[in-house]
């Protein structure tokens, strides 16, 4: 086989000038493939369909869109979430099989709406989590093996999702009342709205119990179906028209104390993403954690006036007695669960684990509030009532 570059006859000069053009042809060659990089088209983004389990007018379907923004933004646009309200596929409580299923891609909500399916999920959400607030309970979730707990719940009942928990909540009402409640014994019998372990709590105090998605909750109060409800803050009550239908409101309870938001995702198109955006999707979710908690004390201390002053709403401590009432009979509860259902045991002995050493710290470091609160508020409102 001859050489095209190299002829045996040739002479060392010819030799060296035909290696000389051939290596100058190459380099040209490779100039021009610089000068003319190939066209690649760029990809289309990949598009999630998601739904909350919440109407548009709630500030909480609007942490949903925030959420979808961050992970949208810092994607680049490889990446599409685009998010539907309560009720445009699938009703709130079908969420969880509607993502398992593939019907939908993901979902926003609380893992409270899922308690049916294996209560030891309404621990991640309701009942005094043994005094630890919402952001402590996201300590325990990220850092305690309360996430690894969570994947094996869901296992366990065969439900195909990704979870990440996100977004702690302020304590929540005890609730919305035609007249104030000042002992145990008013709840008897009463018609009341609830959802997860909050639901075998105010069963077991006398209330009759019944669960119902957040849009549903202030039609059914305007139609004396309830007597009294809860659904979550100042600002999501406002917006839904709990004012409209009471102007009585409960502070402070331990039914749920510390309950945080829950996205999901169908697990087979998660899994399918590439790590970058699994990435982003875990970086999004803990910025949007963040902004979501700051935003809130904004605007729920807002609506917080704004339902006293415009709205004629009288807010009113829950009593002590009531609360402590509701630890033994959360204790009850748990005992019980324990006996029956070993995966609510071993939720709940590593929740009490953690809390035992984040409470003593938390307690022993942290300043009061109230005092403080006292020195530079108190006096100047007591100064105004008298004049």
């Amino acid at each position: 086989m001859k050489s095209s570059t190299v002829s045996k006859n040739d002479s060392p000069v010819q030799s060296s000038r035909r290696r000389f053009l051939g290596g100058a042809a190459a380099t040209t060659a490779a100039a021009a493939t610089m000068a003319f990089p190939a066209i690649v088209k760029a990809q289309s983004p990949t598009s999630f369909r998601f739904q909350s389990t919440w109407p548009t007018v709630d500030i909480f379907h609007e942490f949903a869109l925030d959420l979808a923004q961050k992970i949208n933004d810092m994607s680049g646009g490889e990446l599409k979430i685009e998010v539907l309200p309560a009720g445009a596929v699938v009703p709130a409580f079908s969420l969880l099989d509607a993502v398992a299923k593939g019907t939908l891609d993901g979902g926003h909500g609380v893992l409270g709406y899922n308690y049916g399916k294996q209560n030891a999920l309404a621990l991640f959400s309701s009942g005094p989590a043994f005094g630890m607030d919402a952001n402590m309970l996201l300590s325990w979730y990220k850092y305690g093996g309360g996430k690894q707990l969570l994947d094996k719940l869901y296992q366990s009942i065969g439900v195909d999702v990704v979870s990440i928990l996100y977004g702690p909540m302020p304590t929540q009402p005890f609730g919305w009342f035609k007249k104030p409640v000042t002992r145990v014994e008013d709840l008897k019998g009463l018609k009341f709205r609830t959802n997860g372990l909050a639901i075998d709590l105010f069963t077991a105090m006398g209330a009759a119990v019944n669960a119902l998605p957040g849009g549903e909750i202030v039609p059914a109060l305007d139609r004396g179906l309830l007597d009294g409800a809860e659904f979550n803050n100042a600002t999501s009550d406002r917006l839904l028209g709990f004012p409209d239908v009471s102007k009585v409101c409960m502070l402070q309870s331990f039914h749920q104390a510390s309950e945080t938001f829950e996205v999901i995702f169908n697990k087979p198109k998660y899994e399918a993403l590439p790590d970058k955006l699994k990435a982003v999707i875990a970086n999004a979710c803990e910025a949007a954690s963040a902004d979501m908690s700051w935003k809130a004390i904004h605007r729920y201390s807002e609506d917080y006036i704004k339902l006293q002053k415009e709205d004629g709403v009288k807010f009113y401590k829950t009593p002590d007695s009531i609360l402590q009432q509701q630890l033994q009979v959360w204790d009850e509860i748990v005992t019980e669960k324990s006996k029956t259902n070993e995966m609510f045991k071993e939720v709940e002995a590593s929740q009490r684990a953690f809390a035992q050493r984040a409470l003593a710290w938390d307690m022993d470091t942290n300043v009061n509030r109230r005092m403080a609160y006292n020195h530079y508020f108190g006096r100047r409102q007591q100064q105004q009532q008298k004049s």
